[in-house]
């Protein structure tokens, strides 16, 4: 049977390069964001590529239907081998640490913490069976170098990286790989640059192209050489 991997928060850009570049290696590719009309789009751009593909309609901000998530993937695909976390959401703006308050990081908090802690927890039984598995999470390079007046979400980001660290050491040895790519720039075609676009702004950062990433991750799931990765490596 061949592998799996789920695109949690698969969109126009990283998303989509994702499951293209996964999808050229053999691997069925299951894809997770809130609206259908969006995953069908992209399951049928994939399928036009050779690539088996399915959507999953979900809200990733609500940690409790994560097993539901994941039973329904195993339903289909039976089996799931790589998970990519990697959502976005509008609130997910830049702000001075001194003007960012409680309720906001109580309304990031479920998508960017408490989540991707119960896909693992998910995931790792069939992982740990197996003697194989990656779980791949997407941040902002601010989450690894804290910028003033760049704050916003960015503490959450830092507290899943840290999450995630522990967790690579944890299970490095059962074969079962933990890294994050942190993307220190804006991703070409992707649902944040369409809305930089549209506001006739500039996000101060360099523009890069999923494809990139992509393939950054590729290496990283293949060669298991390190636990994380900036790019670009200089901002």
């Amino acid at each position: 049977m061949s592998r799996v991997i789920a695109v949690l928060g698969a969109g126009t850009g990283l998303g989509t390069s994702l499951a293209r570049r996964f999808g050229r290696e053999g691997f069925r590719v299951a894809l997770v964001a809130r609206r259908q009309e969006q995953l069908d789009a992209i399951a049928r751009q994939l399928t036009e590529d050779g690539i088996e593909a399915a959507g999953f309609p979900a809200d990733l901000s609500r940690p409790d239907e994560v097993p539901t998530l994941i039973a329904a993937i195993r339903d289909r695909f039976g089996r799931i081998d790589v998970v990519e976390y990697g959502p976005f959401s509008t609130d997910q703006g830049f702000a001075p640490a001194a003007e960012t308050d409680a309720a906001t990081l109580r309304r990031g908090l479920p998508l960017f913490l408490l989540t991707p802690v119960e896909v693992v927890r998910a995931v790792l039984p069939e992982w740990t069976e197996r003697g194989d598995g990656a779980f791949l999470l997407t941040t902002g390079a601010t989450a690894v170098n804290p910028v003033p007046r760049l704050s916003g979400l960015a503490p959450l980001g830092a507290a899943a990286r840290n999450y995630l660290h522990s967790l690579h050491g944890e299970l490095a040895e059962a074969g079962i790989y933990a890294g994050t790519l942190s993307v220190n720039a804006t991703i070409a075609r992707s649902e944040l640059s369409a809305l930089i676009a549209r506001a006739g702004t500039t996000s101060g950062f360099p523009v890069v192209d999923p494809d990139d990433l992509a393939e950054q991750y590729w290496d990283m799931y293949t060669e298991r050489n390190r636990v994380e990765q900036l790019h670009p490596e200089t901002p």
